[in-house]
C-alpha cells in the first residue's frame, strides 16, 4: 500500500479523496488548523492532519499539492529538500523565476501534473523540434473569474457577450489569476517558456464550462486543441480535469 501525503483539505483535494485508486492511502493531510478535527473524525483517526509537511516523521511516497500557488512557495522547497517525491497542481507558482530555480535545484523529484489541460506530451515533442509559436486561451463564465484580478479589467455583472479581456505572457497571466491560470503556466512550462507563450483570457456568460484552447506552431507543422470541461460544482475556478490529474498521478504510483 502507498501513502501518500495531501497539501490541502478545499474543493480539489475532496475531489481526489473521494476518487482515491485502492491501492493508494491517506496518510497526511496538510490543512489549517480548523479543518483537523473534521479529518480525524472523517478518516477516523487513520490520517494525520500536520500545519506543515514538516512535522511528518515518516516520509511519504508522494506529497500531492492540491492546495495553491501559496502553498508550492512555502512548502515545496522543503518537501523537495527532504528527498521527497512532490507533485504539483498549481504550475502557476512556477512564474516566479526565483522559486522555480529553488524548486528545481533542491532535490527529491519535482512533478508537473496536467491539470486541465490535454496535449502536453505533444507540445513536449515539438519543443524538440522547433516551437516557433504558442498561444493558449482560457474562456469561462463571469463566476469562474470573480474573486480575481479580472473584476478589475471588466464588469462581470453586465457583460453581455463573450470577450478577452486579457492578453499577455503565461507569466503575467499566472501572476494575476493564481487560482486560474494554471494551465497557462503548464502550457509554458511545456513549451516555449512562460515569456513566449501568448495567453488570452476571456468571459463568456453564455457558457458553463472552462474552455482551453491551445494553439501551437513549429519545424514539425502545427495542432489546434480544444478541451471544454466542466469545473468542479463546490468550486466554478477549478476544473474536474485537473483534480483528475492528480488521480491520474495516484494511481500511476501505486503501479509503480
Amino acid at each position: 500500500m502507498k501513502k501518500i501525503m495531501l497539501l490541502g483539505y478545499g474543493a480539489m483535494a475532496q475531489a481526489v479523496i473521494e476518487r482515491m485508486p485502492e491501492a493508494v492511502a491517506i496518510g497526511w493531510i496538510v490543512a489549517h488548523e480548523h479543518h483537523h478535527a473534521g479529518i480525524l473524525a472523517r478518516f477516523h483517526g487513520t490520517v494525520m492532519p500536520l500545519l506543515s509537511p514538516g512535522d511528518c516523521a515518516d516520509t511519504p511516497d508522494l506529497v500531492l499539492e492540491c492546495a495553491s500557488q501559496q502553498a508550492v512557495a512555502q512548502y515545496g522547497e522543503a518537501i523537495l529538500r527532504r528527498g521527497w517525491h512532490l507533485a504539483v497542481v498549481s504550475t502557476g507558482a512556477l512564474a516566479d523565476r526565483e522559486l522555480e530555480a529553488r524548486l528545481r535545484n533542491a532535490g527529491g523529484r519535482l512533478t508537473l501534473l496536467s491539470g486541465a489541460v490535454a496535449g502536453i506530451d505533444g507540445l513536449s515533442a515539438a519543443k524538440e523540434g522547433g516551437l516557433q509559436r504558442v498561444v493558449y486561451r482560457s474562456r469561462k463564465s463571469p463566476a469562474s473569474w470573480r474573486g480575481s484580478h479580472a473584476e478589475k479589467l471588466i464588469n462581470l455583472d453586465t457583460v453581455s457577450s463573450a470577450q478577452i479581456f486579457f492578453e499577455g505572457s503565461a507569466r503575467e497571466a499566472a501572476r494575476l489569476f493564481p487560482a486560474n491560470a494554471n494551465v497557462a503556466a503548464t502550457v509554458a512550462l511545456g513549451g516555449i517558456g512562460m515569456d513566449e507563450t501568448r495567453v488570452q483570457l476571456m468571459v463568456d456568460p453564455t457558457t458553463t464550462r472552462n474552455t482551453h484552447t491551445l494553439h501551437v506552431e513549429g519545424l514539425f507543422g502545427e495542432f489546434h486543441i480544444e478541451l471544454s470541461g466542466l469545473p468542479l460544482a463546490s468550486n466554478p475556478k477549478t476544473s474536474t480535469l485537473a483534480a483528475l490529474s492528480a488521480v491520474r498521478a495516484c494511481r500511476e504510483l501505486a503501479q509503480q
